[in-house]
């Protein structure tokens, strides 16, 4: 296929027409089938619906409370049924007939309800350890189901049924110090459960307390009392768990998965490398990195102590106040970059409507960096924070390093992708970091091989934020390979990368008390480098143009990267496709 059919035939696959008058609206209403999009659409209000039915709420018809992984156990029944439902959908639907981008959300739908089956099967077998913890559950669970319907309760059994509740919460209170039996993953599991009894408790509570009158007269102490006392008992799990594993002297506990979990989770994500070749290649990339760092402190008149270099870049932060306005003179400059070269179009709503936000001190303890999405959030001293703390956050976030990264917060990155995600392929809910993060990484990348960094200065802020992310793989994998403690991350981080320790502490808080999945560390460079082979496959052969190849993959909407390259170059599909995409060996430096 020539260059010219090849542009017109993927065009033609990602918006549906060629002709330039209409392209915009064909982009917007172009899909490319009935089939996909009408199931998956139906699937996820139905999955929505179930939960919102079945979840305790406020008052006020609204889901109350935090939220948390525990479902009810009705909710595990239903959403069991709804997958095996659409299971057999789908076992209907022709697959060979349907369209290329179909196939592709066919895989994808069907990977995910596989998912959501293995992992309620999961969440059965956990539950079954902890029974014993909750026996209380029932109870507390049937008077929740008779609420959703609004029956009226018999207040006075309910209150003694609570009263003997109590008592029991105490009595499990006392075995739980000195059990030796229930193990480490079961006491995340036992805490989120009690918590979303305590929902529960508190949904029946505030349906009726103050309409029913005689609910209102005997409910309202013996609610109190356990309440209270579920609250203490899901605390008592943790304070299990720390005693379980003692934390190093870095005080963090995370939650490490074991290499089994690891693959289980690379497979799902269609990453078809082992922990143990992803860190090998982490520290390929490392070597790389070392050695362009030290070209700019040679450049600087460091020689090879890289570490000098990148001390003078840190000490070149902006004075107290300042960090907005540099910062909205980075974003200026890079989106001019982007325009002066081509390479995406940019909506100008999209760089009309993004925000700024400070990050509050107790936030930079987790995230020493700046954050972006929709908005940036600035992370810069506050007058609260100590003078040692203040230096290392304004040395972390200075002028260089932050030139390195606003592009990937904002435009094309981050703000980008939420913009054309809400517009483009809105159906598609196959949510990955490997391309939310991957994308933005990606950018950072194309950008150093465009020459974007104009000074040595400016290379050491893009290469310590390359480091980082090949550190970020090192560690986050050794950690849940269960071969180093956080201290050994901080310390490899301060060592390795030249971080500010009280930086590098907030950066592994951040990945294993933060909530994050055991994968989202390594999927920034990962992630990034799918990205940057397909561009290989796609540009650089000639075949589509920067532009074409960014635009495209903006309204593709977020999946596996490998997806996405099944997608554009029209790879053959099977039902039942598994994952073999070698990307890694298109790296070229």
């Amino acid at each position: 296929m020539s260059k010219t059919s090849f542009i017109a035939a993927t065009l033609l696959i990602i918006f549906g027409t060629t002709h330039q008058n209409c392209a915009a609206q064909a982009q917007a209403d172009f899909v490319p089938c009935s089939e996909m999009p009408d199931i998956m659409q139906h699937f996820y209000a139905d999955f929505e619906a179930i939960h919102r039915f079945y979840s305790p709420s406020g008052n006020d018809g609204a889901s109350g409370g935090e939220t948390r992984s525990a479902s009810t156990p009705e909710t595990k029944i239903r959403i069991e049924n709804l997958c095996q439902d659409y299971l057999k959908q789908l076992s209907l639907m022709d697959f060979k007939t349907l369209s290329q981008e179909c196939k592709v959300d066919y895989i994808l739908f069907k990977r995910d309800l596989d998912k959501r089956l293995q992992d309620l099967a999961i969440e059965t077998i956990e539950f079954d350890k902890i029974r014993s913890w909750i026996p209380f559950e029932t109870g507390i669970d049937s008077v929740e189901r008779l609420r959703r319907r609004g029956v009226v309760l018999d207040a006075e059994k309910i209150s003694r049924e609570w009263f003997e509740d109590a008592k029991l919460v105490k009595t499990l209170e006392g075995k739980l110090n000195t059990d030796k039996s229930i193990v480490f993953t079961s006491t995340y599991y036992a805490a989120d459960e009690v918590f979303l009894l305590k929902r529960e408790l508190e949904s029946v509570y505030h349906f009726y307390d103050g309409y029913d009158p005689l609910f209102t007269w005997w409910a309202p102490k013996t609610f109190k009392v356990l309440d209270s006392l579920l609250g203490d008992y899901a605390q008592w799990f943790k304070k299990k768990r720390e005693t379980m594993v003692m934390p190093d002297k870095s005080g963090i506990v995370g939650r490490p998965v074991g290499r089994d979990e690891l693959i289980r989770q690379l497979n799902y994500e269609m990453i078809p490398y082992s922990p143990e070749e992803l860190i090998g290649i982490a520290n390929k990339e490392f070597a790389w990195c070392d050695s362009e760092m030290l070209k700019a402190s040679r450049e600087m008149g460091f020689g090879d102590d890289w570490k000098a270099a990148e001390e003078k870049v840190k000490n070149s932060y902006v004075p107290a106040g300042k960090q907005p306005e540099m910062i909205l003179g980075l974003y200026n400059e890079s989106v001019q970059f982007l325009k002066k070269n081509d390479l995406i179009t940019i909506p100008p709503l999209a760089e009309e409507t993004w925000g700024m936000y400070m990050m509050t001190p107790e936030r930079q303890l987790v995230n020493p960096f700046f954050l972006g999405g929709e908005d940036i959030i600035i992370s810069y001293p506050t007058n609260t924070m100590d003078e040692d703390a203040k230096l290392m956050s304004m040395r972390g976030n200075n002028p260089h390093f932050s030139r390195a990264t606003v592009h990937h917060e904002l435009i094309a990155g981050h703000n980008l992708e939420h913009y054309m995600n809400q517009r483009y392929r809105t159906y598609r809910n196959f949510d990955t970091p490997f391309w939310v993060e991957g994308w933005s990484l990606y950018w950072e990348l194309l950008l150093w091989d465009l020459h974007f960094p104009k000074s040595p200065e400016d290379k050491i802020g893009m290469l310590f934020w390359h480091m980082h992310r090949c550190a970020r793989i090192i560690f986050s994998l050794n950690y849940h390979l269960g071969r180093w403690s956080p201290q050994q991350c901080i310390d490899f981080l301060v060592e390795r990368v030249n971080h500010e320790r009280a930086n590098a502490e907030g950066e592994v808080r951040r990945s294993f008390e933060g909530g994050y999945p055991p994968l989202y560390q390594l999927a920034y460079l990962t992630g990034g480098r799918q990205f940057y082979a397909l561009k290989n496959e796609l540009v650089d052969s000639g075949k589509m143009t920067y532009k074409q190849f960014h635009d495209s993959v903006m309204h593709l909407n977020s999946m596996p990267i490998e997806m996405i390259r099944a997608i554009l170059t029209n790879q053959p599909l099977s039902k039942d496709y598994i994952t073999s995409w070698r990307f890694y060996s298109e790296i070229n430096h």
